[in-house]
């Protein structure tokens, strides 16, 4: 499984040896993808101790029914005559209830490891009674997806402006709000090149991932509110910000400038229509694998996929059939002044 993560490597390798610019402008973007596995598969840690609870009972009075037929046995046949065999029924209660209480098990040291995250004490952490294990794949999570709770892993890719991914990962993660600065380290890991400038969707707007990106010197376009399709911001509004001005203020006001915003509007142009071209053209919509690692190596193989596909469709064709080297030289490696303008400009505006 390692090897298909470092092939992801290898082929980003190779594209900059064809010629590919540095890693530049980025845009990152997260879905959730099913797992191998039936989110009516998954119990909540409150239902697990009512049915804890409801199978002793049942195998208290399956074992006095037990006991009440071997009694009669004993009494018809003789004492030195019995079955030494678990009945069926009381065989399946008894290994339902030793995977709840693994189940049970997992869910309380997973509350112990966010409250150690979280600087809690972990002696009284508690699972919330709503929390879920699956058990056909129990490193997978509920997750809110566009089309209601699905049992599956959160994707997360980091596309240039070539379409290629330079940085590709999984997390169990619900939403993407503590996903800016790791996808950050993922590029650099990934790809050897730290980018100079992100774009990223109101999912990844928190003030932590904020702070922490400003720190860095990237020039970061992260959107602080979502917004409906087509919906326009209004005018920028004048003079300098007040001193209170929290940093999704600043954020909000860079995103509001002429220049931000067209900055801004390039993202979905980057990396939705990769999803896109994954999910729907090549029909990856669930992970074969189960397992937080194989189904990284599985995701790993799938972005893999699609550079080689992105490569070989620009090598050999490119714009105007003139091959993608001597285009990518021609628009990527020597920005526009006109695009360094923009960017310059979007900081002075948002200051």
């Amino acid at each position: 499984m390692a090897a298909l993560r470092g092939f992801f490597e290898q082929v980003l390798h190779l594209a900059r040896e064809l010629g590919a610019p540095r890693v530049g402008r980025v845009a990152l973007d997260g879905s959730k993808i099913k797992a191998n596995a039936s989110k009516h598969k998954a119990m909540s840690y409150g239902r697990m101790r009512e049915k804890q609870r409801q199978l002793r009972e049942e195998v208290k009075d399956l074992l006095a029914q037990a006991e009440a037929a071997d009694a009669a046995e004993d009494a018809a046949y003789g004492r030195d005559r019995r079955g030494d065999e678990l009945p069926a029924e009381l065989q399946r209660r008894e290994s339902r209830l030793k995977r709840i209480r693994e189940a049970k098990r997992a869910l309380e040291a997973r509350a112990k490891d966010e409250a150690a995250a979280a600087g809690k004490p972990d002696e009284s952490a508690k699972p919330d009674p709503k929390a879920q294990y699956n058990f056909t794949d129990p490193e997978s999570r509920i997750m809110k997806g566009p089309d209601g709770f699905v049992q599956g892993y959160n994707v997360q890719v980091a596309v240039d402006e070539l379409q290629l991914i330079v940085g590709q990962a999984v997390t169990q993660e619900t939403n993407d709000k503590k996903q800016l600065m790791p996808m950050i380290t993922t590029i650099e890991q990934q790809s050897g090149d730290t980018p100079s400038q992100v774009l990223a969707d109101a999912g990844y707007c928190s003030d932590e991932s904020l702070t922490a990106i400003a720190a860095t010197g990237i020039d970061a376009y992260v959107s602080t509110r979502k917004q409906r399709h087509g919906e326009r911001l209004g005018p920028c509004p004048r003079g300098p910000l007040p001193k209170s001005a929290t940093i999704v203020d600043r954020v909000a006001r860079k995103l509001r400038t002429k220049r931000g915003a067209a900055v801004y509007a390039a993202r979905k142009g980057i990396v939705e229509p990769v999803l896109g071209q994954i999910k729907h053209a090549r029909g990856f919509r669930q992970f074969l694998l189960r397992g937080f690692e194989k189904v990284q190596s599985e995701w790993s193989l799938v972005c893999t996929t699609h550079n080689i596909l992105k490569l070989y469709r620009l090598c050999v064709s490119g714009p105007g059939g003139s091959g993608w080297r001597a285009w990518a030289r021609a628009t990527l490696q020597r920005p526009s002044p006109m695009a360094k303008r923009d960017v310059v400009g979007a900081q002075h505006e948002a200051l």
